[in-house]
C-alpha cells in the first residue's frame, strides 16, 4: 500500500485542556476510501482538520505520501456553507477565483465539476432555490473543481433524508471510481460506512484513538444488491459490536452510595 497520508503517534490537546486525540496512528493508502466511525466527541473531525492543516498537532508527525509536502486536497463540511447571494456557478468557482485562475479556464473547470455532480442547467440558480441534496452537490462540486488528490468529507450527508443520502452515496462512489481520489470520510452511520468504504476505522471515545481497522472486502461497483446481502449485514454487525465496546458506560450506583445520595438531598 502506497501511503497518501500517515498520522504517527498523533495527539491533540485543545487550549481548554480537552484531550481530543492521544497517540493515534493511522495510514490512509493512496486511492483508498476510508471511513472514520465512532461516538460523538471521539475526534473524527479533529483528524480531518489536522490532515487539512486547519489545526496544529500537539505531538506526533503527519506525512503526505511519505513526505511533509501536503497533497492537493479539498474539504467538504457537514453543511453546504454556500454563499446565499451567489449563484451555483459563482459558488463553485470561488476556490478558482481565490487562486487567481483566469475566467475562461475557471468557467471550463466549473462546467466539468457541475457535470460530475449532475447539476447541468442549474448554473444560475441560487442556493435558496435548491433542495438540501442539491446544495450538498454544489458543495461537492466546489471541492472537485480544484481537482484534489485527497478528498476530506465531514459527515456531508448527515442532515439528508435516507433516500437522498442513499442516492448521493452511490453517486459519490461512482465519482471515486472514476477519478481515483483518496477519500477520508467521517460518518456516524454504520450502513453508510460499510457501503462506501475499503476500510472502516473505528475510534474510541475521548481521548480519540483507533481501536479497530476493518477491511470491507466486497468488490466495486456496489449497488442495492450489496446493501441487502448477508456479507453487508455481517460487516454491519461486526462494526456495531466493535462500536458498542468503545462506549464507556458509567459504573452502576452501589447500594452503599445510596444513603449518602439521600443524605445529600435531605441536607
Amino acid at each position: 500500500m502506497t501511503p497518501a497520508v500517515t498520522l504517527s503517534h498523533v495527539s491533540k490537546t485543545y487550549a481548554n485542556g480537552t484531550v481530543a486525540l492521544k497517540d493515534l496512528n493511522l495510514t490512509i493508502g493512496d486511492g483508498q476510501f476510508v471511513s472514520l466511525l465512532g461516538p460523538s466527541g471521539c475526534g473524527k473531525s479533529t483528524v480531518l482538520r489536522l490532515i487539512a492543516g486547519l489545526g496544529t498537532l500537539s505531538t506526533g508527525q503527519l506525512y503526505w505520501g511519505g513526505s511533509r509536502t501536503q497533497q492537493r486536497l479539498a474539504f467538504v463540511f457537514q453543511e453546504a456553507a454556500l454563499m446565499p447571494w451567489a449563484t451555483v456557478q459563482e459558488n463553485v468557482q470561488l476556490p478558482l477565483k481565490l487562486a487567481g485562475m483566469n475566467k475562461r479556464e475557471a468557467a471550463t473547470a466549473t462546467t466539468e465539476a457541475l457535470r460530475l455532480v449532475d447539476l447541468q442547467g442549474f448554473e444560475q440558480a441560487y442556493p435558496r432555490e435548491l433542495s438540501g441534496g442539491m446544495r450538498m452537490r454544489v458543495s461537492i462540486a466546489r471541492a472537485l473543481v480544484t481537482k484534489p488528490e485527497l478528498l476530506l468529507m465531514d459527515e456531508p450527508f448527515g442532515a439528508l433524508d435516507e433516500m437522498t443520502r442513499s442516492r448521493l452515496n452511490s453517486d459519490l462512489l461512482a465519482l471515486w471510481q472514476q477519478k481515483q481520489w483518496t477519500v477520508v470520510f467521517v460518518t456516524h452511520n454504520i450502513y453508510e460506512a460499510v457501503y462506501l468504504s475499503n476500510r472502516v476505522v473505528v475510534m474510541a471515545s475521548r481521548p480519540g484513538r483507533v481501536v479497530a481497522d476493518i477491511a470491507i472486502e466486497a468488490p466495486y461497483p456496489r449497488d442495492e444488491d450489496f446493501r441487502t446481502s448477508p456479507l453487508f449485514n455481517d460487516y454491519c454487525r461486526q462494526i456495531s459490536q466493535t462500536l458498542a465496546q468503545t462506549v464507556t458506560r458509567p459504573a452502576p450506583l452501589g447500594p452503599a452510595a445510596l444513603p449518602n445520595q439521600l443524605d445529600s438531598v435531605a441536607g
